[in-house]
């Protein structure tokens, strides 16, 4: 399971004395024991697991933009480097070219043709793909499609 690779990551940094990573991974496996007693369950599913590591990641993403915009590369660094850390738990990500083909095929099964549309396909295609694309990109992708046809 994913929580158990976690932990055992977090074990092999801490001996490692990888300061950044063992911090990171310390952090990560407090927010998982929070959604574990927010849903008041002993052990999360690994698709929960992967849920509370994409919030991260989307964290660590917003710090990094608002550090680079602030001029603030030594912190931005610092997330970028935790942001990659995350990242290796999560599932390979989908090319482009490959989110746009299946956006476009849900758009034609459902029929959808505008904007309004938009929520619907959205919640599709998120399902299809299952982490494996950020939904920004996924976002973007439905509406150039939506404003084309």
């Amino acid at each position: 399971m994913l929580e158990e690779t976690i932990q055992k990551d977090y074990i092999a940094a801490m001996k490692a004395r990888d300061a950044l990573k063992a911090a990171t991974l310390n952090f990560l496996r407090a927010q998982i024991t929070n959604a574990r007693i927010e849903k008041k369950v002993d052990q999360l599913t690994d698709q929960e697991v992967l849920a509370v590591v994409r919030k991260q990641v989307k964290q660590r993403q917003d710090a990094l933009d608002q550090y680079q915009k602030a001029g603030r590369s030594d912190l931005a660094d610092k997330e970028a480097a935790e942001k990659a850390i995350l990242e290796a738990y999560l599932p390979a990500q989908l090319p482009e070219a490959e989110v746009r083909l299946i956006a476009r095929q849900v758009i034609q099964d459902q029929g959808a043709s505008s904007m309004k549309d938009m929520g619907r396909v959205m919640k599709t295609v998120s399902q299809r793909l299952a982490g494996q694309a950020d939904n920004r990109l996924v976002s973007q992708i439905v509406r150039e499609i939506l404003q084309e046809g």
